[in-house]
């Protein structure tokens, strides 16, 4: 995956973050820009174009254009969008050479820092999209410092994730349920989890997200839900003051010396070695 050149520190809202519905018969046809602008479609379906490029429209689809950009676009009036948008200024980052001076430079580099090259990107996680658009609009709402910084907090986070969407080509909706699983495992490692649960939740045959599993989290589930047992019982040992056979409990074993030694195979120690002295 590409990553930018060196996300700039802080970007500065040029205009409230705002949510429309675009209307039956609305299209857009924008002069050339004159800001920097983000633009999400959170429902509906369209067309958007720009430079010749053609890019449809669906939920997910956010676009970061430039000073200068032109875009245009229309909407399907039976499922007509509703776009989320801000206006803004990317700031001047720090200098990078480490002296800490600040340094002055020129408006396209810093464009180059939040603008993906092909302008837009499929942001997979629907939810949090959502999320941080209506967190930016609430707290810009608010009108005193606190929300307005608040609301350049949730651009930033936007706009990376946008960048990350426009470089990472590869991801498809089905990896994002299999990273929803694998975070589900970590925050629930005790749970009698079976892979042909997780196959089930992520919609993929056994084999298919086992090898999905693989390439993105570096593990087999069986090994993944193994090590997230084992973290999560060093943190109990070591903070909760539970006996290692109340940990092993909690965790889904009902063998201890079985526990023990996964426990002494990942870590090099006994569980008994991580309890704290009392």
């Amino acid at each position: 995956m590409t990553h930018p050149i060196g996300l700039v520190n802080r970007v500065r809202l040029l205009s409230p973050p705002t949510f429309w519905r675009c209307e039956p018969s609305w299209t857009w046809v924008s002069p050339a820009l004159g800001d920097h602008l983000l633009w999400c479609v959170l429902e509906g379906i369209g067309r958007l174009e720009l430079d010749g490029r053609v890019k449809e429209l669906t939920p997910g689809t956010c676009a970061v254009f430039a000073p200068g950009d032109a875009p245009t676009a229309g909407h399907d009036p039976k499922r007509r969008l509703l776009v989320f948008g801000m206006h803004f200024e990317p700031e001047t980052r720090e200098d990078r050479t480490g002296n800490g001076r600040a340094r002055e430079e020129s408006p396209a580099w810093r464009t180059a820092d939040v603008v993906p090259a092909s302008r837009w990107g499929e942001v997979q996680d629907r939810v949090l999209l959502g999320a941080l658009a209506k967190a930016a609009d609430s707290a810009y709402r608010r009108q005193d410092a606190l929300g307005l910084r608040q609301a350049e907090l949730c651009l930033e986070q936007l706009l990376a994730m946008v960048w990350e969407a426009a470089h990472d080509k590869g991801r498809t909706a089905g990896d994002q349920v299999v990273d929803e699983v694998a975070q589900a495992i970590r925050q629930d490692p005790g749970r009698d989890w079976s892979v042909g649960e997780m196959a089930q939740h992520a919609a993929l045959s056994r084999a298919q997200f086992t090898r999905r599993f693989l390439a993105h989290q570096g593990s087999t589930p069986a090994q993944f839900l193994i090590q997230a047992r084992i973290d999560r019982a060093h943190q109990l040992l070591t903070e909760s003051g539970m006996t290692v056979t109340q940990t092993a409990a909690a965790l889904g074993y009902t063998d201890v010396p079985y526990f023990s030694r996964q426990y002494k195979q990942r870590t090099g120690r006994s569980p008994s070695d991580d309890r704290p002295v009392r």
